[in-house]
């Protein structure tokens, strides 16, 4: 005869275990707020000024909104599967993971997967997080998935293709499956079109697996806040140092999220070292391309002088396939040259005989500087010595503002979706002091001076002149009286006179400080010789094998 009370109280007890055990797995799975007031308390002790955060996380995101919308293919994806994986993915090139896909080694909605499933295991531990990602794209598993059947049905695969390779772009690069922010919460609902880039991106076959974090309006917002920080995304971290290192700015979150290995590769802008900083920062490699090589329509702007998107990732290979795939002609984009739409790079090895390398003088004291200039000697280059200012240009923050002054609106107009409240900066000001606290924490004193300012188009043109034709008259003076191809430079140093003299610029990892500090070597070159900058660079990649991947 069955016992009620004893079914009744086993089926109890296993509704409770079963709950106990959906608990368990949203803990470990999920993101829960914690106190960061003894984190903050750590980074206040940080040497360096620039790491003593007002805060860590966004308090506008929710990061499990992140991941919801892969529960189901999140929860078939095992842990196992994840662990198995690693060897296959994590610091592998596009080249390396294609050959790993056309032996049906995994799949690219496999590779996708499994990037959504570290940025979970990594961005909801409270002990590792980076804040690295704002957005990821809700189709990017699906749009994977389709790719793999395309390739089944016969498309045929470059080794070198971004063909079902997961791309992040930076949150200022319009995108049509996610809003695009710049980090601010004003333009939090900002759904807009596919940025030019993006839509050559998609063209080729990548999969938008979302936007990076960033520093707020491409770091021309405040005075004193820190790089990689934005309302929208918190304070991206860096991965060789949490609470070391910056990450630099202001393409943080898409240095960090390749250098952890949340995407392949990942796509930054910049208008003056916002890509050579977060990748020497990173320990990537990071071409700031020449000022109408890549198109900028539909990417929010500082300045239509300066400001260029640009490829960062692990590798140079790596860097010519995400520059080639975004290329094109965009009639939109009164910067841009008559390019032919086959306009692409190479990578290939060349020989350092015969090349003439500028080292820097002040830079001898480095000690990887000036062991990447031995090697580079030691393998046939010519070393030139020269002596280099990077200055003085006094009022190149003002340019910057007044040139974002009459650019953000044409923005705002063009692009930005009609739930967007703000139409000037101006109304950017008085839209974030509403509620400073929650949306200018660290204030904003370059918004201040941008919505005061008053320039008129002669005023602004003849900046622009003044400084660009200095910056290119010194450039292209030491150029040619010493001879060089290429100037051999560290970090982001120099980036401000590269970016005035539209010198495209590419840096390389080039090994460590004592504490870790990842460095950056920095090749700058005339406009549009960006080849140089490749077959240089390749060849100290190669010959110098420097970058570590971080150990965290």
């Amino acid at each position: 005869m069955l016992n009620i009370s004893n079914i009744r109280n086993t089926l109890i007890i296993l509704f409770v275990a079963l709950i106990l055990l959906i608990q368990a797995q949203a803990q470990t799975s999920g993101w829960q707020r914690y106190d960061e007031t003894a984190d903050l308390a750590l980074l206040a002790q940080n040497v360096n000024d620039s790491m003593h955060f007002k805060l860590l996380n966004s308090r506008v995101l929710d990061k499990n909104r992140l991941w919801a919308p892969f529960e189901s293919a999140l929860s078939s994806f095992t842990g196992q599967r994840y662990d198995a994986l690693k060897a296959v993915v994590l610091n592998k090139s596009v080249a390396e993971i294609q050959l790993a896909v056309a032996n049906g080694v995994i799949s690219y909605a496999e590779l996708t997967t499994f990037y959504i499933y570290r940025i979970r295991e990594i961005e909801a531990d409270n002990s590792r997080y980076l804040n690295a990602i704002i957005s990821l794209n809700p189709e990017a598993i699906n749009r994977a998935r389709m790719l793999d059947e395309l390739r089944v049905q016969g498309a045929e695969v470059a080794a070198d293709s971004l063909f079902g390779i997961p791309v992040l772009l930076k949150d200022n690069i319009g995108f049509s499956e996610l809003p695009t922010t710049a980090g601010a919460i004003a333009l939090q609902d900002n759904v807009t079109a596919n940025a030019f880039i993006a839509e050559q991106l998609m063209a080729k076959g990548a999969v938008i697996l979302g936007k990076s974090n960033l520093s707020e309006w491409a770091y021309f917002f405040c005075n004193d806040c820190p790089s990689g920080y934005s309302a929208m995304g918190g304070q991206t971290l860096n991965p060789y140092g949490r609470f070391e290192f910056s990450t630099g700015g202001s393409s943080a979150g898409s240095g960090s999220a390749v250098a952890a290995d949340f995407a392949t590769v990942a796509v930054g802008s910049e208008t003056s070292g916002s890509i050579l900083s977060p990748a020497s920062a990173n320990s990537l490699v990071g071409l700031k391309p020449t000022t109408g090589s890549l198109s900028r329509s539909g990417i929010v702007p500082i300045s239509a002088t300066l400001d260029t998107a640009g490829p960062m990732a692990r590798t140079v290979a790596d860097v010519v396939t995400l520059f080639n795939a975004m290329t094109g002609f965009d009639v939109t984009d009164a910067a841009m040259p008559l390019l032919s739409d086959d306009y692409a790079l190479q990578y290939r090895s060349v020989s350092l005989v015969g090349k003439r390398l500028g080292v820097v003088a002040s830079f001898a004291g480095n000690a990887q500087y000036q062991s990447a200039v031995n090697l580079l000697q030691e393998n046939g280059a010519s070393i030139v010595p020269v002596e280099l200012s990077s200055g003085p240009f006094p009022r190149f923050s003002e340019f910057l503002g007044a040139e974002m002054r009459r650019d953000l609106p044409l923005y705002l107009a063009s692009y930005a979706n009609s739930n967007v409240s703000i139409d000037s900066l101006a109304a950017l000001q008085a839209f974030n002091l509403e509620d400073e606290a929650l949306r200018a924490p660290y204030a904003q004193a370059l918004v201040d001076m941008m919505a005061q300012g008053q320039w008129t188009a002669a005023e602004l043109e003849a900046m622009r002149a003044e400084m660009q034709t200095l910056a290119r008259s010194q450039l292209d003076a030491l150029f040619d009286s010493s001879q060089i191809d290429v100037l051999l430079s560290l970090n982001n140093a120099n980036a401000g006179l590269a970016a005035l003299a539209n010198y495209p610029a590419l840096t390389i990892p080039m090994g460590y400080e004592d504490d870790g500090r990842p460095q950056g070597l920095t090749l700058i070159a005339p406009g549009f010789t960006e080849q140089e900058l490749i077959d240089v660079g390749a060849t100290y990649e190669a010959l110098s094998k420097a970058r570590r991947p971080p150990q965290w």
